[in-house]
C-alpha cells in the first residue's frame, strides 16, 4: 500500500522515478554531508580525529537516510506534484525527465539544507558519527523537524493520517 503524505499525492510517476533513484541519492546525500561539514567545520582541511572519521567511514546505517531521503521525495512531490504530463520532444520518457529533474532539486535541496549547522549536525549523528541508537533517534527527530521548518511546512495528523501543509 502506497503511504500518501498529504491528500492529493497521486503522482505514482514522479513517486516511482524517486524511488529508482533512491540508494544513488543516498549515497549522494552523504557525499554531500562530507562537503559540508568541511565547509562549515573544516575548510583547511587538517586531519584531526573526527575530521578522518567522517571522511574515512563508508560503513554507516542507512535506514534513517532513506527517512530523510523519503520525507524530502514527500516535500518535492508536494510542491511539484502536478499530474499533467507535457509532451516530451527530445526521445525521453516521462519517467526519465523525472528522474532528471528529481535528481537535479534534490542536489539543490542537500546542498541548501547543507549550508545550516543544525542540519549537518543531525546529519552526521544518524550516519557517519553514529554511536548509540537512542542519539540516532533524537537526531532524526530533529533533522525532520528542522527540514519541516526550512521548507515552510507544517505536519498535521488527522484521522490516522499525516497530512503536509503550508505554515
Amino acid at each position: 500500500m502506497i503511504q500518501k503524505l498529504f491528500p492529493l499525492d497521486k503522482n505514482y510517476l514522479l513517486r516511482q522515478a524517486q524511488t529508482a533513484c533512491e540508494e544513488e541519492l543516498i549515497v549522494q546525500m552523504v557525499e554531500e554531508l562530507k562537503v559540508s561539514y568541511t565547509q562549515l567545520y573544516n575548510p583547511l582541511r587538517l586531519m584531526d580525529p573526527t575530521f578522518s572519521q567522517i571522511m574515512g567511514n563508508w560503513n554507516y546505517p542507512k535506514d534513517r537516510l532513506r527517512l530523510i531521503y523519503r520525507q524530502l521525495c514527500g516535500v518535492y512531490r508536494y510542491r511539484h506534484g502536478d499530474n499533467q504530463l507535457e509532451l516530451l520532444f527530445d526521445g525521453r520518457t516521462h519517467l526519465e525527465k523525472f528522474q532528471q529533474d528529481w535528481h537535479e532539486a534534490f542536489l539543490g535541496y542537500i546542498r541548501h539544507l547543507g549550508q545550516h549547522e543544525a542540519y549537518v549536525k543531525t546529519m552526521l549523528r544518524m550516519t557517519l558519527l553514529f554511536d548509540t541508537e537512542t542519539r540516532a533517534e533524537w537526531a532524526e527527530n530533529h533533522c525532520k523537524a528542522f527540514i519541516n521548518h526550512y521548507f515552510e511546512l507544517k505536519v498535521v495528523k488527522r484521522q490516522g493520517e499525516l497530512l503536509l501543509r503550508v505554515s
